[in-house]
């Protein structure tokens, strides 16, 4: 197995430690299920210790207020990214089980492109708005508002996007002023702490600005959300953990920016090109072995055109390849974890025991000797509160349904908790945005649009989640307003 880049030690207000008890974890290849090697095992010492670094930082620092200081650090962090990208890349495929091929995407390049576009965010961004003269009680005056670093951020991300979803999350809050504290996931450590091992290393960001903590358990994230010293969490995970956040920060009032779980509909209308429609859902359920939370989980079809979508629909899913990430060929990797694969099997499951016909799929792959894969599975027939269409799976698992006209399918397309993302394809734009703007979510694509983009913000409605991430708006989720008011 070829040496695979990594960092197992914590980053606490500027040094690379060890945990303070010495403790570390097993780092596991889901596609050999072998280990890489060990990470730190913080304990709740450790995140105190973090947590004052990084309060200590942003109050008694000039990080906060100091714009040019900061566009210098985050231009050297992205000249360090960039050329750590081929070692990263080995970092992601091993312990994510990350196709290579995603690599060039949304694993890994797109989002190393998007640390330049938030550079040159804030070096146009306008920290301050006029917005005229008011009399108020006989006295006229000049008002300003005025935008300032939120505070001190705890920023908890998942395993299936790790590099993408810290990236999006660190290098906003830094931009803006804020000092963070990134709870990588247990099973991706070394996305987060190699991305700590450069800020210390090859940047001048001082130290207590950021820092990472690795740990295998839970408490030090539900000590990060209940520390009073710690103004805001970012969270990307489940909808059942965000509530849980949600709770934890209530006593304090904590700001919280919450991207959580989806249930999309990928919208296949009577009249659409089936072929562009049904690959571009079939690629999108396998990518990354269906683990991603925008990914088109529900495929809605026509009943007037059922039996050749079906057909198609299986075709293209039997076409696709999947197995070693390590080759370029395969888009779809292994799940994470054991525990992972059952969940998945056990929905599966639960959706033929509900009156799902199993299509194709279902099982483990025989094919396979090592890894924790899973077929991809196609359920047809699939009732619209079946709990496999309504409940997040996060594996290869495509959901079909179908529906009378467009009025049924934006029905079952609402007929979710979630409101993520999703799909309309048509035979034309107009007629797709027609139905795109009566299913409420927070992205869509439409005749297989892509929006993905460092400047496209990205959150979702209903239980989906709380906020933007990216673009603008993200970048504004890590600040407070202030008005200014001068006597004219």
């Amino acid at each position: 197995m070829a040496e695979v880049w990594s960092e197992q030690r914590l980053l606490i207000d500027g040094e690379l430690v060890d945990a303070a008890s010495g403790a570390t974890y097993d780092n596991v290849n889901p596609a050999t299920e072998e280990v890489l090697g060990v990470t730190a095992d913080a304990a709740q010492a450790d995140m105190d210790r973090a947590i004052a670094a990084a309060r200590r930082a942003f109050d008694e620092t000039a990080w906060s207020t100091d714009v040019a200081f900061r566009l210098r650090c985050l231009r050297q962090l992205d000249e360090a990214l960039g050329a750590h990208a081929e070692e990263l890349r080995g970092t992601v495929v091993a312990e994510v089980g990350a196709p290579v091929a995603l690599t060039s995407g949304p694993q890994l390049d797109a989002p190393l492109q998007g640390v330049g576009w938030v550079a040159d965010l804030v070096e146009r961004y306008e920290w301050q708005q006029d917005i005229g003269e008011a009399t108020n009680f006989g006295i006229t005056s000049r008002r300003v508002i005025q935008r300032e670093a939120a505070g001190v951020v705890g920023a908890i991300t998942p395993w299936n996007f790790p590099i993408q979803i810290n990236l999006a999350k660190v290098v906003p809050a830094m931009a803006a002023g804020c000092t963070v504290i990134l709870k990588p996931a247990p099973d991706t450590p070394w996305t987060g702490t190699l991305l700590g091992r450069i800020v210390a290393e090859e940047t001048d960001i001082p130290a207590g600005v950021f820092n990472v903590i690795t740990s295998a358990a839970n408490d030090v994230g539900q000590q990060l959300c209940e520390d009073p010293r710690v103004d805001l969490i970012s969270f990307t995970g489940s909808t059942s953990t965000g509530k849980k956040i949600m709770r934890a920060g209530a006593d304090n009032l904590k700001k919280v920016f919450l991207e959580l779980g989806g249930k999309s509909a990928a919208v296949v209308l009577d009249d659409a090109d089936l072929g562009s429609a049904l690959f571009m859902t079939a690629f999108a359920i396998t990518t990354h072995a269906g683990q991603g939370c925008a990914i088109t989980s529900r495929l809605l079809i026509p009943r007037s055109r059922w039996d050749e979508a079906v057909e198609q629909l299986l075709g293209i899913m039997g076409s696709i390849s999947y197995g070693d990430p390590t080759d370029p060929a395969n888009m779809m990797g292994p799940l994470i974890r054991e525990s992972q694969r059952e969940r998945v099997l056990g929905y599966i499951q639960k959706g033929v025991e509900e009156g799902a016909t199993l299509a194709m799929g279902g099982g483990i792959p025989t094919h396979l000797e090592k890894g924790f894969y899973v077929e991809p599975t196609v359920l047809l027939d699939v009732d619209e509160d079946a709990t496999v269409a309504q409940e997040e799976i996060f594996g290869p698992v495509l959901a079909v349904i179908g529906f009378d006209d467009d009025d049924d399918a934006v029905r079952i397309a609402n007929n979710s908790i979630y409101g993520l993302s999703g799909g309309v394809f048509a035979g034309s734009d107009e007629r797709a945005v027609a139905v795109a703007n009566r299913i409420r979510t927070g992205t869509m694509t439409i005749n297989g649009g892509l929006y993905y983009g460092a400047d496209a913000p990205f959150g979702g409605y209903k239980q989906s989640g709380i906020g933007r991430e990216m673009g603008v708006l993200g970048f504004e989720e890590y600040t407070e307003v202030k008005t200014l008011a001068f006597p004219v």
